[in-house]
C-alpha cells in the first residue's frame, strides 16, 4: 500500500459531492455503478474476479479493493493478485487526467498504461469499458476483446439523492467491450456476446449465491423467519428501481410482499428500456390491483 492521497483535489471533490443533500445526473460522473448481474456474468466468463481496481469502497464488487484514496495508479496490482489467486476487474473512471504529487490518479490513457505494465508482470485484467475504438487511449495491446452487443446502462451511486423528479436516468449509456488483458491468454483476439446473454449469464449466477446464501442459515432459524423477510434479505434492487418506487403514491402502505412484486416489476420494466413515464403509469396501475385485492 503506498501513501494513501486523501487530500488530493479530486478525493476531495468526491468527499463533497458524495455529503450533499441533493445530486443531478450530471455530476455522477466516475461514480456509475457496473450492474450486479453484468458483474457476475464477466465473473462467469472470465474470472473469478477478486480485485476491484476502481471502487468508492462502498460499490466495491470483490472483498479486495482500490479507492481514489489508495490511487489504484501507483498500486502493484500483479503482487496483489498473486495473494488473492483470481484476476482484477476495473469499470474504470473516464474523467480528465489528474495528478497529484508528479503521479496520475485519473486519466485512461495512463489507466491502459497501466494494466499493459502489470500485464507484462503477470496475472489477468478484465475491464469493462467502452467500445470507442476511435480513442486514443483504445486498448490495442489487449490479449481479447469482447464486444458487447447492446449498449449497457449502469447503476446510480448508493449515495445519490435525486434533486427533483428529473434526475432519474431515462436510458441505456454506451456500447460497451470486456478488455481482457492476460499474457498466457490463448483464445481468440475478438469476441461478440449479447447484453442480453451477460445479464442471463450473471442472473443465474447471481440465483445459486443467493441459495446458497439461505441454504447456509439453519433450519430451526429459517423455520422461524417469514418467506417474506428471508425474500427482502437476497434481494438488492437498483437505485433506479428505489427512485421509481418512491414517486408511487401508496407503494409504501402496500404490505411487504407486494411492495417485493412491485419493486420486481418495475425491475422488470427498467430492464426493458421502457420510458420512466410509462413505467410509473404501469407501476400505479398494478398499485391499484394490488390494493383491491390485498
Amino acid at each position: 500500500m503506498t501513501e494513501t492521497t486523501s487530500q488530493t483535489p479530486y478525493c476531495q471533490a468526491l468527499a463533497e459531492l458524495r455529503n450533499r443533500n441533493a445530486h443531478e445526473l450530471k455530476e455522477v460522473g466516475d461514480q456509475w455503478r457496473t450492474p450486479d448481474n453484468i458483474f457476475w456474468g464477466i465473473n462467469a466468463m472470465f474470472g473469478p474476479l477478486v480485485l476491484d481496481l476502481f471502487s468508492d469502497g462502498e460499490n466495491a464488487k470483490c472483498n479486495a479493493f482500490y479507492t481514489a484514496e489508495d490511487n489504484a495508479l501507483t498500486q502493484d496490482w500483479s503482487e496483489r493478485l498473486k495473494e488473492l489467486n483470481g484476476a482484477a476487474f476495473a469499470n474504470p473512471p473516464y474523467s480528465r487526467a489528474t495528478k497529484f504529487d508528479d503521479q496520475y490518479i485519473t486519466g485512461m490513457r495512463y489507466i491502459m498504461e497501466h494494466v499493459s505494465a502489470m500485464r507484462e508482470k503477470g496475472g489477468r485484467y478484465v475491464f469493462l469499458i467502452k467500445a470507442a475504438t476511435s480513442e486514443v487511449w483504445w486498448p490495442e495491446d489487449a490479449d481479447h476483446i469482447a464486444f458487447i452487443r447492446g449498449r449497457i446502462g449502469f447503476d446510480l451511486p448508493e449515495w445519490f439523492i435525486p434533486a427533483d423528479e428529473k434526475q432519474v436516468p431515462s436510458g441505456a449509456f454506451f456500447a460497451g467491450a470486456v478488455a481482457v488483458f492476460d499474457k498466457n491468454w490463448r483464445g481468440p483476439a475478438m469476441s461478440y456476446i449479447s447484453r442480453k446473454d451477460l445479464e442471463a449469464q450473471g442472473d443465474a449466477f447471481l440465483a445459486q449465491i443467493r441459495r446458497e446464501a439461505i441454504r447456509l442459515v439453519p433450519q430451526s432459524q429459517q423455520q422461524n423467519i417469514p418467506e417474506i423477510i428471508s425474500e427482502q434479505i437476497v434481494s438488492v434492487w437498483p437505485a433506479e428501481v428505489g427512485m421509481v418506487f418512491e414517486q408511487i403514491d401508496l407503494a409504501s402502505k402496500l404490505p411487504a410482499a407486494h411492495q417485493q412484486k412491485l419493486k420486481q416489476h418495475i425491475n422488470r420494466m427498467w430492464l426493458e428500456q421502457m420510458p420512466v413515464p410509462s413505467i410509473i403509469t404501469a407501476a400505479r396501475s398494478l398499485v391499484l390491483s394490488m390494493e383491491k385485492h390485498a
